[in-house]
């Protein structure tokens, strides 16, 4: 066979892993033949954002409105991303998906857009001057997701978070104008707290699915293996260690909140609102006593509504606000 012919084989294959991955998801994710409008490509974001993520709408009442359609193209972009990773089911098949993806972000980047994101992503990058990194980073993680399923230390679970979840609180400040390294730092930290509460509020539902976010290290050190956690019986063991890593988690949160204080006044109600909401999975742990394997620990709707009401009090009476001073007293 001819290096020709095996290069042939490589991308029919390619293009079967792709065409069985898209056939795995909502029609409309397929890239189309002909590129949208700016105003189609800013509708299809817009339905996409406020139809899939149910606090997106509450967040939204605090941006100004000429910034919305960044917000929208930047969760769309985020969306798309995180359902190619994660809901293909087939490794190969997802891969294949992201490979594509990070290809349109490239001709996204050469002003060759055809995907409604990225002709929505391409003003946006344009208008808040967004480099490619962020864009490309989460990628990384998204397939990553396809082949690591265990984590020795905390600090391989943050190295992971670096591409998971930081992107998003930087392109957040990419859109509002808040870009600087102090900033992006603790933009960091509150984002990869937020992920943190997520694993440790998911353990069960991420283990049912092979991924275990617990750091191996801690898990030995505490006495807990994974036939603990698919036994699914919540051990004096397994709520110690549970018990560590929210201390943890919430010590980061703690470390982030100086940013409220830093950014401007529509985007500060955002973070306090998204701080006091990963506080609030925390404290949802706490009161199951850390057996997060029994069952979900959920915010109520109730809760989430008085975090967004206290979250709009914020845009009132500023005191409300999450800050260094305020950060005991909250968590």
């Amino acid at each position: 066979m001819t290096p020709a012919t095996q290069a042939a084989d490589k991308a029919l294959d390619q293009n079967e892993l792709i065409a069985r991955g898209w056939a795995a998801l909502p029609a409309n994710y397929r890239i189309p033949d002909v590129a949208p409008t700016l105003a189609e490509a800013r509708a299809y974001c817009r339905q996409l954002a406020e139809s899939h993520y149910e606090n997106f709408h509450v967040a939204s009442w605090f941006l100004p409105k000429v910034l919305r359609p960044h917000f929208h193209s930047i969760y769309a972009y985020c969306r798309i991303s995180d359902d190619l990773g994660d809901e293909v089911g087939d490794p190969a098949q997802a891969l294949a998906l992201l490979d594509l993806w990070g290809r349109e972000l490239d001709a996204c980047y050469e002003g060759r857009a055809r995907h409604p994101v990225f002709v929505a992503l391409t003003e946006t990058i344009r208008a808040c001057s967004i480099p490619k990194e962020p864009f490309a980073d989460l990628l990384t993680a998204f397939r990553q997701d396809q082949t690591v399923t265990r984590f020795e230390t905390m600090q391989d679970v943050l190295a992971y978070c670096h591409y998971s979840a930081n992107p998003v609180g930087r392109l957040v400040l990419y859109a509002c104008g808040e870009v600087n390294e102090e900033n992006f730092r603790l933009s960091d930290s509150t984002c990869s707290a937020l992920q943190l509460a997520n694993f440790w509020q998911d353990v069960r539902v991420d283990f049912a699915k092979g991924r275990a976010y617990l750091p191996q290290a801690d898990m030995r050190r505490f006495g807990v293996s994974d036939e603990t956690i698919a036994a699914g019986a919540a051990t004096p063991e397994f709520r110690a260690l549970m018990r560590y890593e929210v201390e943890y988690t919430r010590q980061m949160f703690e470390a982030g909140l100086p940013l409220i204080g830093r950014v401007q006044r529509d985007l500060a109600l955002d973070l306090d609102l998204f701080s006091r909401g990963g506080l609030e999975i925390l404290r949802a742990i706490e009161r199951r006593d850390y057996d997060v394997l029994g069952a979900r620990p959920a915010i109520t709707k109730a809760t989430k509504l008085q975090l967004a009401l206290r979250a709009l009090g914020g845009k009132l009476l500023p005191f409300w606000q999450l800050g260094p001073r305020s950060a005991k007293r909250a968590a």
